[in-house]
C-alpha cells in the first residue's frame, strides 16, 4: 500500500508500533530518534487527513440547510 493510499486505520496502526517500540527497554538512542521522527511524520500525515474530512463534512442546520463544519 502506497503512502497517498494509506487510510487513518493504517497510519494509527504504524503509530502504535511506534509507539510499542520506543516503550521497549531495549531501544538504542539513535533508534529511539529515528522512531520519533517516524511517529512525528506519521502524526503529521494523520492530522492532513482529518483536516480533509473536516473540510468535507456538511452540518444541517434547523432550517434543512447545509453548511460547512466549523470548529
Amino acid at each position: 500500500m502506497t503512502e497517498k493510499e494509506q487510510n487513518l486505520e493504517a497510519l494509527f496502526s504504524q503509530l502504535e508500533d511506534v509507539i510499542s517500540k520506543m516503550e521497549q527497554g531495549d531501544v538504542s538512542l539513535e533508534e529511539s530518534f529515528s522512531l520519533y521522527h517516524k511517529g512525528m511524520d506519521t502524526l503529521k500525515k494523520c492530522n492532513e487527513k482529518i483536516d480533509k474530512v473536516e473540510k468535507k463534512i456538511l452540518v444541517l442546520d434547523s432550517e434543512g440547510e447545509t453548511h460547512e463544519f466549523e470548529q
